[in-house]
């Protein structure tokens, strides 16, 4: 019966955190889809979120779930600039100049963020309560982080299904010469995409600390950039939407296994988790190589 509600209460918990990853790769997915250029210091930015949470909180007592829309405002503007200084100039590049230019500006970012907070993990301590169950308790602050991943995208996709500029950043990804006859600048929905792809991706550095508001480092961002690779080819490289529900799959494979991996003796389960979700990412592909929405 206790292996069951285990398995009960990490599921619970991988959903709540596979709605964060899922924001967390929109960002990533976003930028791709249009601008076809792989964020490899995804990670990066999401470390800043997590600065930008625990030092609204440390210095000013300002919640982390209201630190989301300084969040976003850094995310935009810092998104923006590297488009306008960096990206611009390498888009009828090679991919793999796009691919190396993230590269460096993701350890750039790294080592001015260890140069001015230092190399220290730090953490905050942010207690609201919790709903009690009988087979776990959750906390208001992980319920927080997943309501707002939730109403976060919900706005998203109206604003790319309603507005002119969302149905401008799709018509550049369905064909890019034909949004330049119908009239459409393309260079500025580029921009704009790199900076709410940055500024998603930013966002969703404060959610992350909801989670783990005690593992805040300059060097985080690694195992978040790799676990946001997985989920972005899971649903489809290029779909925000499949890159969404691709999060809950990943927390729910990831939460789950770690509670099975735990029933076979000699073995550390946490070590293990990642291979069972890079398992779980190869049998959807081989099912369905496309990912779960194909690009949709």
């Amino acid at each position: 019966m206790a292996f069951f509600e285990q398995l009960a209460s990490n599921l619970i918990y991988g959903m709540l955190l596979g709605g964060v990853y899922g924001l967390a790769t929109m960002g990533l997915s976003l930028i791709f889809g249009v601008l076809r250029v792989v964020n490899v210091g995804h990670g990066a930015f999401i470390m800043l979120g997590a600065f930008t949470a625990f030092w609204m909180f440390t210095l000013y007592s300002i919640p982390p779930i209201a630190s989301i829309v300084m969040a976003l405002v850094i995310g935009l503007a810092l998104g923006y600039l590297i488009f306008m200084s960096v990206m611009r100039r390498l888009l009828d590049a090679p991919e793999l100049s796009t691919l190396l230019a993230m590269f460096g500006i993701g350890i750039f970012i790294e080592e001015l963020a260890k140069f001015f907070w230092g190399p220290d993990y730090v953490g905050y301590s942010w207690n609201i309560g919790g709903i009690s169950f009988p087979i776990t308790e959750i906390p208001f602050t992980k319920i927080c982080a997943f309501i707002s991943s939730i109403i976060i995208a919900a706005l998203l996709y109206i604003w790319f299904q309603r507005t002119k500029l969302g149905k401008a950043i799709r018509a550049v990804v369905e064909d890019r010469e034909g949004a330049m006859v119908c009239g459409v600048d393309v260079n500025r929905i580029y921009a704009l995409s790199f900076a709410l792809g940055i500024g998603l991706t930013v966002l969703s550095g404060v959610l992350v600390t909801l989670f783990t508001p005690v593992g805040i480092n300059v060097y985080m961002g690694g195992d978040y950039t790799l676990k946001a690779f997985v989920i972005a080819v899971l649903g489809g490289l290029g779909s925000p939407w499949g890159a969404f529900y691709a999060g809950f799959i990943f927390g729910l494979l990831e939460n789950g296994s770690y509670t099975l991996l735990g029933l076979i003796p000699g073995v550390e389960p946490f070590g293990l988790t990642r291979f069972v979700s890079f398992a779980g990412l190869l049998v959807i592909l081989l099912v369905k190589p496309t990912g779960l929405l194909g690009g949709e």
